[in-house]
């Protein structure tokens, strides 16, 4: 049966070392966070994750979830009580706001714990996942009286939250919604149509369930523009905060999907439901883009988090599974065969997930750090900047993880070997689940074209040259360190293969917008393996810094195991840039050759 156990040494590594996050003491949020706050946050998590909701994953994946006769849906078995007590334990209050009853911490901490058990059960994480996203819609676009109503509950966990945008004749292309809202005299609306694809629509983990449902108000404007956001409560709410009566719509079914299965996917029928105007009538796109982003940066965490799980088992495969010999003699004389992880092609498929792991997850973790100094920096200067690159870099991690997160756990299959390809091992549901993260909350191919088609043009190429600024100045810094120059050659190097990619594709984009789409894909991918060259860098100086130093003694190979993942890293995992850049550079020509009948 597989394993997990949270990686600590690797985060709290990253929180302190790298990111130095104690810096930020004098800030809000940060200053209700110390260390050892911290640590027993991370501590406790890990508990939680490998002792309540690892257990259960696998019976969530075989068992699914059942649509009952009535309309309810049950989830598997051991769902109930592990939610009841995330929520009882305070586990999902981590980050929100102190106001409505949370724990007021830096988001960077509550993204450490949700890796966690994303990795421990992904399935089941999406539930707290997306009620932390509505909670935030809410909290950004709500009423006063809507947020005193819904965020503490929801804070809590004790009311959940969805998101509803896909309807059967659209999906990217929201502007052809057909859900109706029409006005009452109360100021409330009566919401009628069908949403689908809406994870955890319906479920018996929470009290409540608070839809937010996107609808256009009848006699709006057609497309996007005429589009509003609404909250949909299951059960209405009294004015003594008591729920009331249930409100008018229910799950008309469930999909059969390929993976994820412990999380109730609904096709939601709405029949004059009673819903709250969220901020401006027709401007509903703004408050749920809110929502989207923070959705996507937990999606591209599901990438990284599926491949850590995947590459423990695989790795204690591999050090387990005796077959043959090593090719340079053998390495176990006293067994029939040697451990497999002395055969060079299973290592280099072990150190390819190790190098996309934990630089993903230094990636993912700076970029949640912008997304804290946003919102808490006195510093306008600070707050444009993080803003910058919070909307430059989320297009990156939804997209390039969760690729590179599907690769690993596939990879960790194929190490695996027959074996891996069976149920017992456990090995396939990480892929199963790792492949739907490439394709919702905007599949990857729509992530690339945002990154090249919205984000690099946004406010006249400010937030990507800001990017090149971070890059440079990191080579600036520290070009003089001897033993940091591969490190800093390799950013070096990626800064200016990203530097022509985006000046090829501002040169040559605009003038033909085929040119932008063929080449966003691997553009997207050039990007993202840049961003992990200066992320392996950052970790290079604070293991060179740090190596020697160890508290756990002379015996203590961490930084000096980091040092050499590095090196991987540059050595064998960024010179695939150089071909990204290639192919962006070929523009549309080879891609729209063909006519269409061709195909």
């Amino acid at each position: 049966m597989p394993r997990y156990q949270a990686p600590l040494r690797e985060m709290k590594f990253l929180l302190y070392d790298v990111l130095e996050i104690g810096t930020y003491s004098n800030l809000p949020r940060f200053s209700e966070a110390p260390q050892d706050v911290i640590d027993a946050i991370l501590d406790g998590g890990s508990r939680f994750a490998s002792e309540v909701l690892q257990p259960i994953n696998a019976i969530g994946d075989r068992q699914g979830c059942k649509r009952n006769p009535d309309g309810s849906v049950t989830t598997p078995k051991g769902f109930k009580e592990a939610y009841k007590q995330m929520s009882d334990d305070g586990w999902m209050a981590i980050s929100a706001d102190s106001e409505y009853g949370g724990q007021g911490l830096p988001r960077i901490v509550a993204l450490a714990f949700a890796e966690m058990c994303s990795s421990a059960n992904m399935a089941f994480s999406m539930y707290p996942g997306l009620t932390r996203g509505a909670y935030e819609a809410i909290h950004h676009g709500g009423s006063d009286e809507q947020k005193k109503t819904y965020l503490p509950n929801m804070a809590s966990g004790k009311w959940s939250g969805t998101m509803n945008l896909t309807e059967p004749q659209c999906g990217t292309d929201l502007g052809l919604i057909r859900t109706k809202a029409v006005p009452q005299p109360d100021g409330s609306y009566k919401i009628t149509g069908q949403k689908i694809w809406i994870s955890g629509g319906e479920q018996d983990l929470a009290e409540n369930i608070i839809q937010l449902v996107l609808a256009r108000i009848e006699g709006g404007p057609e497309g996007i523009k005429g589009i509003s956001l609404f909250v949909v409560p299951k059960f209405m709410v009294n004015k003594d905060g008591s729920l009331g009566a249930r409100n008018s719509f229910q799950c008309g079914g469930l999909e059969e999907k390929m993976g994820i299965h412990g999380n109730a996917t609904c096709v939601m029928n709405y029949d004059g439901a009673t819903g709250y105007l969220v901020g401006e009538a027709h401007k509903g796109m703004r408050t749920m883009f809110v929502m989207m982003n923070e959705a996507r940066l937990g999606v591209g965490m599901q990438g990284l988090a599926q491949a850590e799980v995947a590459y423990q088992n695989a790795a204690n495969f591999a050090r387990e599974r005796a077959q043959g010999r090593s090719i340079t003699g053998s390495k176990a004389p006293d067994k029939p065969a040697d451990p497999i992880i002395v055969h060079p092609d299973v290592r280099r498929m072990l150190m390819d997930c190790k190098a996309f792991i934990e630089g993903s997850r230094a990636f993912a973790y700076w970029t949640a750090l912008q997304g804290d100094l946003l919102h808490v920096s006195p510093d306008q200067l600070v707050r444009e900047k993080a803003d910058d690159r919070m909307a430059l870099l989320t297009p990156v991690i939804k997209g390039f993880l969760t690729d590179r997160g599907f690769k690993a756990a596939s990879d960790a299959l194929q190490l695996h070997g027959g074996t891996g390809y069976t149920r017992e091992q456990g090995v396939e549901q990480f892929v199963r689940d790792a492949r739907i993260a490439m394709i919702y909350e905007g599949t990857n191919g729509i992530q690339a074209l945002d990154l090249v088609g919205r984000k690099l043009a946004a406010n006249g190429g400010r937030a990507v040259f800001g990017f090149f600024s971070d890059l440079e100045e990191f080579v600036s810094a520290n070009e003089g360190n001897e033993k940091l120059k591969p490190y800093v050659a390799g950013v070096q190097l990626a800064t200016g293969q990203l530097r022509e990619g985006t000046m090829w594709l501002m040169q040559n984009g605009m003038s033909n917008f085929d040119n932008a789409g063929a080449s966003s894909h691997d553009y997207l991918q050039l990007f993202g393996l840049t961003a992990l060259s200066l992320m392996w860098a950052k970790m290079a100086k604070a293991a060179l810094e740090k190596e020697g130093r160890s508290k756990d003694g002379p015996g203590d190979r961490f930084y000096a195991d980091k040092l050499i993942t590095a090196r991987y890293f540059f050595d064998r995992v960024l010179p695939d840039a150089t071909s990204h850049l290639a192919k962006v550079k070929t523009g549309a020509g080879p891609v729209m050759a063909l006519s269409a009948d061709a195909f």
